[in-house]
């Protein structure tokens, strides 16, 4: 019998990903292309077909010294088609040319283009692609609060000015609120040799009490504590996180967790999250707060918290509307 497209991705078993903690040495930080090295150049999402018909995605993932993890989707990229069949791949950079191998697939990366077989010789062919978030640059409505528009500080207790004109990582606002709409844009550096929470680590804090992680969590599974997790609440639906380097956006719509008059909570904090442009919470309801905040109180309002984790994650474009 011969097998479908999908059934190869199916029958694949899933090789192993590496998920220890482990920090980078801080020279194998990079904040930029120019400085990242060449597998920098390698690294990223790949798109386009397999067989006649049939759409392919890839994430290509560096780990330093010219070694690459990669993850092939099966109908596109996540948040444009993949249908969450997956396959992963591991391999190196021999003879200036990327070579990995999967259970079923074989493949090489050459001038920016990812191609390979599947099972039965199956060609695949996939450019180098760099998607956009749509929301990227949004502009705040009006009655919006502009948090950071990269002049100044002046909203931020604590807030670091750098590189010119971005937000660094460790401020609170000095307002404090409770229910609102609110658009973040982040980019993670570029640490090869890191790995888990070692990679591009920070959070955002709603209320200074819920926290999103930020994370350099490309190509991994997406669980809580990646990028777009509620930490140890919720994991997102997808993992929409791009490639280090890249500006990213959450946009939020955020309300606070109702309280009766003897002060007992009667409805929790619900959350709608879009990260890049895709719903990655949908009404979540969050049942307690979360570790590290400075906030330990659902019926208060709060801060937005940026976590200092030790890496050298960037802000910028910054804005809040407040629910009436």
């Amino acid at each position: 019998m011969r097998l479908s497209i999908r059934d190869l991705f199916v029958t694949a078993l899933l090789l192993s990903l590496p998920i220890a903690i482990q920090a980078a040495d801080k020279s194998d930080t990079f904040l930029n292309a120019k400085d990242a090295g060449p597998d920098f150049l390698i690294q990223g999402e790949y798109e386009g077909r397999i067989g006649v018909e049939s759409k392919l995605g890839a994430h290509v993932i560096a780990l330093g010294d010219g070694k690459f993890d990669a993850v092939l989707y099966a109908k596109g990229l996540p948040g444009a088609g993949w249908d969450k069949t997956k396959v992963p791949l591991r391999g190196e950079t021999k003879d200036g040319v990327v070579q990995l191998t999967g259970t079923n697939f074989t493949g090489t990366i050459k001038d920016g283009v990812f191609t390979g077989k599947g099972e039965d010789n199956i060609e695949f062919k996939l450019p180098r692609v760099e998607r956009q978030s749509p929301t990227l640059g949004a502009k705040a409505p009006e009655g919006a609060i502009v948090l950071f528009d990269g002049s100044n500080t002046d909203a931020w207790q604590g807030g670091k000015l750098q590189e010119g004109n971005l937000l660094g990582v460790g401020g609170s606002t000095k307002q404090k609120f409770r229910s609102f709409t609110l658009h973040l844009e982040f980019r993670t550096p570029y640490m090869p040799k890191a790995r888990g929470q070692g990679r591009g680590n920070s959070g955002m804090y709603l209320l200074d009490q819920y926290e999103c992680q930020i994370l350099d969590s490309f190509g991994l599974s997406g669980e809580n504590n990646e990028c777009g997790g509620f930490y140890s609440l919720a994991k997102p639906l997808v993992n929409m996180c791009l490639p280090p380097l890249s500006w990213q956006t959450y946009d939020v719509d955020f309300t606070q967790a109702v309280f009766d008059s003897e002060g007992k909570k009667i409805k929790p904090a619900v959350v709608t999250l879009r990260h890049n442009g895709v719903v990655i919470h949908d009404k979540l309801e969050l049942p307690k707060n979360t570790p590290g905040g400075h906030v330990n109180d659902e019926s208060q309002p709060g801060a937005l918290f940026l976590q200092d984790h030790g890496n050298s994650v960037h802000f910028r474009n910054i804005w809040i509307a407040e629910k009436k």
